[in-house]
């Protein structure tokens, strides 16, 4: 009897083992596109150090969520749709996956068709598909944070604060300078509404990619005198563009960039030569926020570092850790939902962003303070927030202005409402149904 009790007992305790075994080693996969080489690697890098040293700081500082261990890999894709879309396809399966952050416009256009079939979330903060903010249209698409609509719309609402309100933009000639891909193509439709709407005259002057070559557009611009240069640019791209501003004499101060170009890496081997330009800020920078001092505390004084410390806090290092935030922040959600302390599936971390729900109270808590503007989704609303700021580079340094605008519904709804439609159409697609939101 006493030999058979001895062994039950360990018999519970190997058992008590194996759970706490399994539990410990229960991991939520973040797949992180990414590109470190080619023309875009000095703004994807810091991008994809931010996101990395987010989630060695969850799991330092906090042991994961609830209990739950955040794992990653990196694919490599060089900013190349096709290499994009092969990371994808080698990833999607892997135990625990949560989303993808494709990292590129192209690539997001790609991988829309295929997440719905595979069930898994896209998010794409900042970047993606405008009409994807239409919920009951893109189910599994998430451009959290605001879209090149939203973008380019706040940019016009700045230029005609400038003049004085946006009657003074009649006339008025504005050229914007794009991207020669999906991304660059993606905010025309909203700048040709907002001409027409004012009375300004629009130039498009494309540039092919990577945007190493611009002379012949910058002596366009010279012929032309537009009023103002709007920036939509990336990588190697945006410094060019402010070198050839400065070659041919076009005041920086009349330029607007993108928030993908208005980085530390577009203006730094400019310096003073770009002294005056603008682009928008859709987060906050700096040291001052708490999740850059816990990331420092934490992995970067622990030798963890995934880039160098002084990176930590910049623009784009910053939109990183931020997007990691919220990939975190939905799993966390989802937990609540379906299961505390567990591993969830894609299709419960989808749910967890339609549910997204962070007011300045729970930012604080996060560190994110001062970072970024309180967001919440819901089914219709795959967006969340539409605020950005406008910052001036000194010469030195980029200045955010004080004023926070938000993107105008009365322009933005109809123009997503219709684009869904045609979307759906297009595809020959169904919207979802109202009873789909539950799930």
């Amino acid at each position: 009897m006493k030999l058979s009790r001895t062994l039950i007992a360990a018999a519970i305790v190997a058992a008590s083992s194996v759970a706490t075994s399994a539990f410990a080693q229960a991991e939520q996969f973040f797949p992180l596109l990414s590109y470190r080489t080619g023309p875009y690697a000095p703004n994807g890098t810091p991008w994809a150090n931010g996101k990395q040293d987010y989630l060695k700081m969850v799991n330092a500082r906090d042991g994961g969520i609830n209990g739950v261990k955040l794992t990653f890999e990196e694919c490599e894709t060089g900013y190349a749709t096709d290499r994009g879309v092969e990371c994808y396809e080698r990833l999607k399966s892997r135990p625990g996956v949560a989303l993808f952050d494709p990292q590129s416009t192209g690539i997001t256009f790609a991988l829309t068709e295929k997440a719905p079939n595979d069930k898994i979330a896209l998010m794409t903060l900042g970047y993606g598909l405008s009409v994807s903010q239409d919920g009951m249209a893109f189910k599994w698409n998430f451009p959290l944070m605001g879209s090149y609509w939203t973008g380019a719309d706040i940019l016009i609402q700045d230029i005609a604060k400038s003049l004085g309100g946006a009657d003074k933009l009649k006339g008025k000639k504005i050229a914007l300078v794009y991207h020669d891909s999906p991304f660059g193509k993606e905010p025309i439709p909203l700048v040709q509404e907002r001409a027409k709407m004012h009375g300004f005259d629009l130039t498009l002057l494309p540039v092919t990619a990577p945007g190493v070559e611009q002379k012949a557009t910058w002596l366009q611009v010279r012929q032309l005198r537009p009023d103002y240069v709007m920036l939509w640019g990336w990588g190697v791209m945006n410094s060019t563009a402010l070198k050839e501003a400065q070659a041919t004499g076009y005041p920086r101060e009349k330029m607007y960039g993108v928030w993908w170009a208005g980085a530390e890496p577009d203006v730094r081997d400019v310096g003073a030569g770009a002294k005056g330009y603008h682009a928008l800020a859709l987060n906050g920078s700096g040291m001052q926020s708490k999740v850059m001092q816990d990331i420092v505390k934490f992995v970067h004084d622990k030798g963890q570092g995934t880039g160098p410390k002084d990176e930590v806090g910049q623009v784009l290092y910053t939109r990183g850790a931020i997007i990691q935030m919220l990939s975190i922040e939905a799993v966390r959600k989802a937990q609540e939902r379906f299961g505390k302390g567990k591993v969830m599936t894609p299709e419960q971390v989808r749910w967890g962003l339609e549910n997204l729900s962070l007011d300045q109270k729970r930012l604080d808590a996060l560190g994110f303070g001062g970072l970024m503007r309180p967001l919440q989704t819901t089914c219709a609303d795959h967006m969340g927030s539409t605020w950005a700021r406008v910052q001036t580079w000194d010469g030195a340094k980029w200045n955010i202005g004080e004023t926070w605008y938000q993107a105008d519904e009365a322009i933005l709804k109809p123009m997503v409402k219709s684009g869904a439609a045609k979307y759906l159409a297009d595809k020959k697609l169904q919207p979802r149904a109202a009873g789909d939101c539950n799930s």
